[in-house]
């Protein structure tokens, strides 16, 4: 069983999150890989190309995606969203929370919403 790494899209990459990975939790970005402006769709499938979950809170946007590719059968490596409503304290535990409920194999083509593993979620 492998851990889940971490795909931040452009919405999601507040460089105070990326202090997952000083809980051990493998993170990359938009910024890092150098996909700015790079639609959704194939910033999904570069996040699966890489075996890594995509983490937005663009949730209208991935929620049809993620109905499109299941659709074609194209598979994707999970797709992980959380409003950006929650502090980046709670975005950081919601993500510890997944990353330690669940492995890479059982994220792929799963769209998981982070706010229930928050107690108020």
């Amino acid at each position: 069983m492998t851990e889940i790494r971490l795909y931040l899209d452009e919405d999601s990459q507040d460089q105070s999150l990326l202090r997952a990975r000083a809980r051990q939790v493998d993170v990359t970005t938009v910024n890092e890989t150098q996909t700015e402006g790079v639609i959704d769709e194939e910033q999904l499938r570069l996040a699966a190309t890489q075996s890594r979950v995509l983490y937005s809170h663009n949730i209208g946007d991935f929620c049809q995606l993620h109905s499109e590719f299941l659709a074609r059968e194209e598979s994707h490596a999970g797709i992980a969203l959380l409003s950006q409503d929650y502090s980046v304290g709670e975005q950081v535990r919601a993500i510890l929370e997944l990353t330690a409920n669940k492995t890479a194999e059982e994220m792929v083509n799963l769209l998981e919403f982070l706010g229930k593993y928050l107690k108020n979620g």
